[in-house]
């Protein structure tokens, strides 16, 4: 039989056909595996990792930022501020996201000048640091709603009070462990320093959402974004209350408003507490805090009477006369004086061939008049009979020549010396015990020391440790601590000896003769004082010094230290007008402006006449 091949259509398609099959079945089994591998890659992505990818989606539109705290106030005994804070709109920049044309806008907006804008600049010390920490910010320009310092009584109580800067760099590194920015201002002075850690409080945490243009999201959409805890409410500082008495502040400062640099103090002497502290020339903490440029501190600093020093608490002076005390107190407790002993002032006296001046011829005088006329050469012959040493004791039981305490501004020893300080810094001579019995020579005071020892002479012999916080309280007023009168030693001065330096001081003031109340006399309340002229060394005035207005640092130190009412002080004075002349002359009758001033103005209750002691 024969068979023949069919030649229909298609006859000749059968292996192109089973390639095609062949190569259509790879490429569905490569897809296939695609598929495969891209389900599984997803299932990695939204169930594996899906919780780490969500969480890095949040955090890049939830932010977190620190709510500044508000400032504690510092206020004085009767609720004045003299350390407050008002809102402030700070503005933030991204520098990254900031153009050029928006700077632009930005300055224009605020009305910056040239110069403004260099104090800008020169206040980005500090930036580097400032942004690496302000990159969880929100990019672009914020706008916060911070509180500023503002002392609102200008340069009242300025050194006591203190001021507010920026931190430097290296104090940025300490303290940014202690929660600090390095944007933050720092207490830089006086009590807004020494109190830094009471007053600052502190900070809060908000976290908030923004969307993909950094604007902020509304509460309930971030709520639904943020999970867990919004933040912490900032806790807000302590407030600090003074025992200092603004209204007597500035009846004080105003007395001294007329000379170039002086210092005042006003005390209680039956507690320690400090009702007024000046120190002129002085600042404005208001240009101080986060305002002043270099060249303007540089100026400041510069200025030959020295308005950056506490000259009540940190500069330390020769006393002169109201120094006296010591002298008679030490040689009548040795027995070496007595009251009415009378000696002949001829105007000088002499000490192994040294001629001393007494600045008056006096004649016959006893120890009473001797204090009343301030006769230096009545003293000079006490000190040539019990020596430097018993000076030097009566003077540091009263406080003299060692820091007061308080801690505030430097509280300097000062100096004392004695026999024995000499002979370590040169040889000792008779000629020394000369110069301490009047408070000239190597003696150095502080104007604070000065107004303690007569505190304590005033209250019969305890020495206070001062006091300038009353209480420390809370921002709703509850009060977190309190305090009262420490006693830093008694002395035990006997009250016949203490009896006759007061009838000194009292015909100082209080009769004809006395070198205060030849200058004037006050009558609303009698006083017990003593003036004081301390005699610097000579030295030609510098161009800066001559510019210094009714600055000659050839003259001497006046002084004046007393009490009022005399009988039952209320408050002890204190007062310095650095190179000022006499302390009759220019030193009481600021004491007396002031004294006036409180007993008729701040607390005028009656006060009796009082009979001589």
């Amino acid at each position: 039989m024969l068979i023949r091949q069919s030649s229909g259509p298609g006859s000749g398609n059968g292996p192109a056909l089973t390639e095609l099959h062949r190569r259509l079945r790879w490429v569905a089994l490569i897809g296939l595996g695609a598929l495969v591998v891209l389900v599984g890659r997803l299932w990695q992505l939204q169930v594996m990792r899906g919780e780490g990818y969500y969480e890095r989606t949040v955090s890049n539109v939830v932010k977190e930022r620190y709510l500044p705290s508000v400032r504690g106030k510092i206020l004085d005994r009767n609720g004045i501020a003299l350390a407050d804070n008002r809102p402030a709109f700070n503005i933030y920049a991204m520098p990254r996201q900031v153009t050029p044309q928006l700077e632009a806008e930005l300055v224009r907006m605020l009305g910056l000048s040239d110069t403004e804008i260099a104090k800008i600049d020169e206040r980005l010390a500090l930036g580097r640091k400032l942004i690496e920490q302000s990159l969880a910010r929100l990019p672009g320009i914020e706008v916060h709603h911070e509180p500023y310092r503002y002392y609102p009584q200008g340069d009242l109580a300025a050194h006591l009070v203190g001021y507010m800067t920026q931190m430097t760099a290296a104090e940025a590194d300490r303290l940014g462990n202690q929660g600090y920015d390095a944007s933050e201002l720092v207490g830089r002075y006086g009590l807004e320093e020494k109190w830094e850690n009471y007053l600052r409080g502190k900070k809060g945490l908000e976290r908030f959402a923004v969307d993909a243009r950094g604007q902020r999201l509304d509460d309930a959409t971030a709520s639904a974004l943020i999970q867990g805890d919004r933040g912490m409410p900032a806790v807000p500082g302590a407030n600090l209350v003074l025992t200092i008495d603004a209204e007597l502040q500035r009846l004080a400062e105003k007395a001294v408003s007329h000379v170039a640099a002086s210092a005042i103090i006003v005390v209680e002497p039956h507690t320690g507490k400090i009702r007024a502290v000046v120190s002129r020339p002085s600042f404005d903490p208001n240009i101080m805090t986060g305002h002043l440029t270099q060249a303007e501190e540089t100026m400041l600093k510069q200025d030959p009477r020295k308005p950056f020093i506490d000259k009540a608490l940190r500069m330390t002076y020769p006393p002169g006369s109201i120094f006296k005390f010591a002298t008679a107190i030490a040689a009548l407790e040795d027995g070496q004086a007595a009251a009415d002993e009378n000696m002949f002032c001829p105007g000088e006296y002499q000490l192994s061939g040294t001629v001393f001046r007494c600045h008056g011829t006096h004649g016959k005088v006893d120890l009473i008049g001797a204090i009343q006329h301030s006769c230096d050469t009545y003293f000079w012959h006490l000190a040539e009979r019990i020596g430097i040493d018993p000076i030097a004791r009566v003077a540091a039981e009263y406080g003299l020549g060692k820091p007061t305490n308080l801690g505030l501004n430097g509280d300097p020893s000062g100096r004392i010396p004695t026999k024995d300080w000499y002979e370590q810094t040169s040889h000792y001579r008779a000629g020394f015990a000369t110069n301490t019995a009047i408070g000239q020579g190597d003696v150095e005071v502080t104007v604070l020391q000065m107004a303690m020892a007569y505190a304590a002479l005033a209250n019969g012999g305890t020495l206070y440790v001062p006091q300038v916080v009353e209480r420390l309280e809370a921002h709703d007023g509850h009060v977190i601590t309190g305090y009262g009168p420490q006693v830093a030693r008694q002395v035990k001065t006997p009250s016949n000896v203490l009896a006759i330096w007061k009838r000194g001081m009292w015909k100082v003031t209080n009769e004809p003769g006395g070198t205060a109340f030849v200058h004037g006399h006050v009558e609303v309340v009698p006083v017990m004082g003593k003036t004081g002229t301390a005699e610097v060394k000579k030295h030609h005035k510098t161009e800066e010094e001559k510019d210094a207005d009714r600055y000659n640092p050839s003259n001497a130190h006046a002084w004046f230290a007393g009490w009022a009412p005399a009988d039952n002080p209320e408050i002890a004075i204190v007062v310095l007008v650095e190179h000022g002349g006499g302390g009759g002359a220019v030193a009481w009758p600021i004491a007396k402006q002031i004294l006036e001033g409180y007993f008729t103005k701040i607390h005028p209750a009656a006060h009796p006449a009082a009979e001589a002691p």
